[in-house]
């Protein structure tokens, strides 16, 4: 039955229904107090070789029992005590008898909470970075084998000029190699607290080093270099500043609204079933409605993307309430906030890379499209014509008026066709340029430079920021739902 009880609480569905197992690994309780572990072994060890009267047996005591965590004792010790870190702490004391009086020496807290979420950030971010050039990959190639394939730009959502399916892809791309240069300085950002005590002022490691300023500083450096950091802050209150949290976050809420633009405009385009999302042989639309394809993913994908950005007050807020060296109101917020910005994170690249890597372009559909618009974007260039073969720009342009809101009544009063074209070819006054309709109305006259827009900016832009990633780059995602 115990597997029953699961169902009969609340689960995330961040974690029990789409994100990915290293994610929700990198924020789970075993992540979470193992890190503690090391960090309080690192402390030991760091501790040890500066002089403090530590033994190597309490270190490989403390080494051996690194994994096996009692979380059930744990549970306990916290109810009694009301402090979780006090609660690990007994813990690990209690499986390591020799080590106990000097775990955790000199340090508060947040030297293992603190320094844990720098860590479940920053090994967050080495997730998310690899599915990002995935993605990127995937459009990437898209856009280059859709450069030069004409279609309708829409502004206002309205019929405008010309674009190339590969060009409105590199807009996408453009956000995504802005996210991913976010995401990367945000990564690189990421500082240690370190070893900094209370108040963030190290007094608890000056009193254990008698004062020794410089082996205080070696501590921290040695703790710092032990967790696989460069740097650590140099000042800290009791925490790092939360600010930190804003930095980070941010960086992922701006990439839920690109992730929520690109595909905003997939849905809006299968509606015209210009572009489709993956769809699956027995996947079903609708239960009602059984011929439809609806743009579930990204549905998802946009439903996902605005938890994401909204996410982003939490940490706004916390940073702005923090008083003086710190106050505990931020702990609940940043239990939910990091992780779930993180799990969302993962969740919509791992399905906009799915969605990448099977878009289907209907070119007929577009090319039929296109012919609807297209007699009434080239007028200017059938008055241009004209008046190179010896007609007059004013009678022209008003030749063309009268035969276009013609064609516009047919479109709009009848529902017909736009036949702007056969009117054209019908009135003698144009048929010093018959010959030449066929060169005027080629759609591929009317994409200006796109297709070597595309190809400058694959190469110079954005192939060279996914150099770093080329060995992850072969990782295909299966979605179960």
């Amino acid at each position: 039955m115990e597997g029953a009880d699961e169902f009969m609480k609340y689960r995330s569905p961040l974690v029990s229904r789409y994100a990915s197992k290293e994610m929700a690994y990198n924020f789970s309780d075993r992540k979470k107090f193992t890190t503690w572990r090391k960090l309080w072994i690192y402390l030991a060890k760091a501790e040890k070789a500066l002089g403090l009267p530590i033994t190597d047996a309490q270190v490989l005591e403390m080494e051996s029992h690194e994994k096996d965590i009692d979380f059930a004792m744990a549970a306990d010790e916290e109810r009694k005590l009301r402090h979780d870190v006090m609660a690990h702490v007994h813990t690990f004391a209690h499986c390591c008898p020799t080590a106990a009086p000097i775990i955790h020496l000199g340090a508060t807290s947040c030297y293992v909470g603190d320094n844990t979420d720098l860590i479940m950030l920053r090994d967050g971010f080495d997730i998310l970075l690899p599915k990002l050039a995935r993605v990127i990959d995937r459009l990437a190639n898209f856009a280059e084998k859709y450069a030069d394939l004409p279609t309708l730009g829409f502004t206002h959502y309205q019929p405008a000029q010309l674009t190339t399916v590969g060009k409105r892809a590199c807009l996408w791309l453009q956000d995504l190699a802005m996210d991913m240069r976010n995401l990367q300085r945000a990564r690189d950002d990421l500082r240690f607290r370190g070893v900094k005590g209370t108040t963030g002022t190290q007094a608890s490691f000056l009193q254990l080093f008698q004062g020794d300023h410089d082996k205080v500083e070696e501590l921290d450096r040695m703790v710092t270099e032990m967790a696989g950091f460069k740097k650590a802050y140099l000042v800290t209150g009791q925490t790092y500043s939360r600010k930190v949290d804003v930095d980070c976050l941010s960086s992922l809420a701006s990439l839920g609204a690109t992730v929520h633009k690109i595909c905003t405009d997939i849905r809006l385009l299968a509606n015209l079933k210009e572009i489709e999302e993956p769809f699956e042989k027995e996947q079903i639309g609708s239960s009602a409605m059984p011929y439809k394809r609806n743009p579930m993913r990204a549905e998802r994908c946009c439903s996902l993307a605005r938890h994401l950005v909204a996410l982003m007050s939490d940490p706004l807020q916390t940073a702005s309430v923090q008083w003086l060296e710190r106050t505990l109101d931020d702990s609940a917020n940043r239990r939910i906030s990091l992780p779930e910005s993180f799990l969302t994170a993962d969740i919509i690249l791992s399905t906009l890379q799915n969605i990448t890597e099977g878009l289907v372009v209907y070119p007929k559909v577009i090319e039929r499209h296109i012919r609807h618009e297209l007699p009434f974007m080239a007028t200017e260039n059938i008055i241009m014509a004209m008046v190179k073969a010896g007609g007059n720009r004013q009678d022209c342009h008003e030749k063309i008026r009268v035969l276009s809101q013609e064609a516009a009544a047919v479109v709009k009063q009848e529902g017909g066709d736009n036949d702007l074209l056969a009117r054209v070819q019908g009135d003698p006054y144009f048929a010093p340029i018959l010959g030449q309709l066929d060169t005027i109305l080629d759609p591929k006259t009317f994409i200006g430079r796109a297709p070597q827009q595309v190809s400058r900016f694959l190469s110079e832009e954005v192939r060279p920021q996914l150099e770093p990633y080329k060995a992850k780059m072969d990782v295909k995602i299966e979605l179960e739902l």
